[in-house]
């Protein structure tokens, strides 16, 4: 397929616009995302092409923007709402925990709940703790959601096309850091199965698992560490779930070393779900205890430096690498 580069937010831009052209039943709904479009750019220009009537600027609240999306994809709508930071989730915590994820399985399949809710963790953009968490293995444990997490603007459009036509409740978080990041994009129509894993670079003596903003900082990492002889493959799972074990098995079978690198909190994060799906399906592989590096269990702080400091980076996972392979050897 012919291709060009565009930017990450141009890549969802498009994801909207094409499904909203091709099923009259999508719309949007969020905070700020109509006459302004949306504080991230990413609905702009999306009114003037299809009105107030499906690009909706909502009130303040959550709680209210996830409720009418419910009641509006429990009606027949495919209503895609924005919530602003991910950090916001918790104001509509009734709605997201409680409704949106049960209503399938409560009503025995009769009842479909087809709502897309796209929010950004805002990585990197030293918002201090209220405005820089990033919760996915919360979403995680509640069963019933389907969960997309994009690294390029090729992913982010494929899954969020595909998101808008799934009828589980998606949430797909998008990684603010990466909004301005260009990559090709084919320009005929694509999508990307949910549920199915990347493997962005191949390797073959350590796997590295990563996601989101992460996936770049194992690609650089990666990179650099090709120039010693050492082999990283760099797996990248897109969607949280479903979850794509195969993938992730047959690569740690074939390095027998595991590295997880991962924006979110350590205990309880995703890295410890993945650790211990390694640990149950291919333990006899590994060659040495697989390593987990993650943000610090702290609040993420407001100051650059001790941001910084607080995220995994480049030089972390680098020394981790070593480590393994060192360990391994011995």
């Amino acid at each position: 397929m012919p291709l060009r580069e565009i930017t990450f937010v141009e890549a969802l831009r498009e994801a909207l616009m094409e499904e909203m052209l091709r099923d009259d039943r999508v719309f949007l709904l969020g905070e700020d995302i109509g006459i302004i479009g949306g504080i991230f750019k990413v609905t702009q220009g999306l009114y003037e092409k299809f009105g107030p009537e499906r690009v909706r600027d909502t009130p303040i609240s959550e709680e209210a923007i996830i409720g009418v999306a419910i009641g509006a994809a429990i009606a027949g709508m495919r209503p895609v709402a924005e919530i602003m930071y991910m950090d916001f989730l918790f104001c509509g915590a009734d709605e997201l925990f409680n409704h949106l994820p049960k209503i399938r399985y409560m009503s025995g399949g009769k009842l479909k709940v087809p709502v897309v809710i796209r929010t950004q963790c805002g990585l990197y953009r030293y918002a201090a703790a209220q405005h820089s968490q990033c919760f996915p293995s919360v979403l995680m444990h509640i069963p019933g959601f389907y969960i997309e997490v994009p690294s390029t603007p090729y992913d982010a459009k494929g899954l969020l096309k595909s998101a808008i036509r799934d009828e589980n409740p998606d949430i797909f978080i998008e990684c603010a850091a990466l909004y301005r990041i260009r990559g090709p994009v084919p320009t005929k129509e694509y999508l990307i199965p949910l549920g199915v894993a990347d493997i962005k670079k191949e390797g073959k003596d350590v796997t590295v698992f990563a996601f989101s903003y992460m996936v770049h900082t194992a690609l650089s990492v990666a990179k650099k560490l090709e120039a010693e002889g050492v082999s990283v493959e760099v797996i990248d799972p897109r969607t949280l779930n479903p979850f794509d074990k195969k993938t992730l098995i047959e690569s740690v079978k074939k390095t027998g070393r595991l590295v997880i690198i991962e924006p979110d909190h350590k205990t309880a994060g995703v890295g410890a779900e993945v650790a211990a799906i390694v640990v149950e399906e291919a333990y006899d592989y590994l060659k040495a205890p697989i390593i987990r590096l993650a943000a610090e269990d702290i609040p993420p702080p407001f100051s650059p430096k001790a941001y910084n400091e607080f995220m995994p980076n480049e030089e972390k996972l680098i020394n981790a690498i070593k480590q393994l392979i060192k360990r391994s050897k011995r």
